[in-house]
């Protein structure tokens, strides 16, 4: 059983638990804290504390819904120590108080957080990665920030990147990268850079943005397939890849590189994929 299937059994058989800590989780699925907060957002497209609190509000708004006659109970249920702090995490998850949900008695137009499904996902068997040391490099593409919410609506900035690639062309069709920024728990989003290589003495086109990808050993992680269920090859990697290594991933500066090869067809979703993790020495 995965680390990410146990973490979700974990918390909805004891989401009512205010001791049930990233801490806890991690020692329940057998893994770092660090790795569980990592892997967690890329496998189910949520946080984990985002998870767990939509899950315990979730469930209260339905005791809610059913008519609970003392909130504060509810509240202490849900693992909020006050009615006040109930009440302000609530408005901010539904956009209204526990009271008024009680008064209304209806679920309808309340985002709600259900549980996510155990059901195994696709499984992915990994090829060995190629390691190697790589000098740092330029690139230059569009940045933009995701939430786990609107991370569906990526293809949209690779359209609007598209007609930059014939200009940073050389020598024939350009690679192109897929850079996700750091994931640090707490937050509810990442920063995503779709670019290309810049090469020494280009000028920098109007409108794009340029970085620096660091020097550092690399693993490249082979992508099989359409590009439709590159997540669960990205799961793969870090449930499997990088451990087998016996390694672990330095994500100071993103969490991971999609790496599309010159033969890459979007219109077709095929061709070379790769999953680059910087690997910490």
């Amino acid at each position: 059983m995965s680390a990410i299937l146990k973490t979700i059994w974990f918390i909805e058989s004891r989401f009512r638990d205010n001791e049930l800590s990233l801490d806890v989780m991690a020692a329940h699925a057998g893994v770092s804290r660090s790795h569980l907060s990592r892997i967690f957002p890329i496998v189910t497209g949520r946080q984990l504390s985002t998870y767990l609190r939509g899950r315990r509000l979730t469930e209260a708004a339905k005791e809610l819904a059913s008519g609970a006659p003392d909130i504060l109970n509810v509240a202490l249920d849900a693992g909020y120590g006050s009615h006040e702090a109930f009440t302000r995490a609530f408005r901010e998850q539904f956009g209204l108080t526990p009271d008024e949900l009680r008064r209304r008695r209806s679920l309808d137009t309340l985002d709600l957080m259900e549980p996510i499904s155990m059901d195994s996902p696709e499984k992915v068997t990994l090829a060995p990665p190629v390691i190697e040391n790589r000098p740092a490099f330029r690139v230059a593409g569009l940045n933009s920030h995701f939430t786990f919410k609107t991370m569906d609506t990526l293809p949209h900035l690779w359209q609007r990147f598209g007609p930059y690639l014939p200009e940073l062309a050389f020598d024939g069709p350009p690679p192109a990268f897929g850079i996700t920024g750091r994931m640090p728990e707490g937050t509810d989003g990442f920063d995503y850079m779709a670019a290309a290589p810049l090469q020494k003495g280009k000028d920098l086109l109007p409108g794009l943005t340029e970085m620096t990808l660091p020097a550092g050993t690399y693993a490249r992680f082979r992508h099989e397939g359409h590009i439709s269920i590159i997540r669960a090859t990205c799961a793969a990697v870090y449930e499997t890849g990088i451990p087998d290594l016996g390694r672990e991933a330095d994500t100071d500066w993103f969490s991971f590189i999609e790496y599309y090869g010159p033969d890459f067809e979007p219109s077709t979703g095929l061709g070379t994929v790769e999953i680059w993790v910087k690997l910490k020495t």
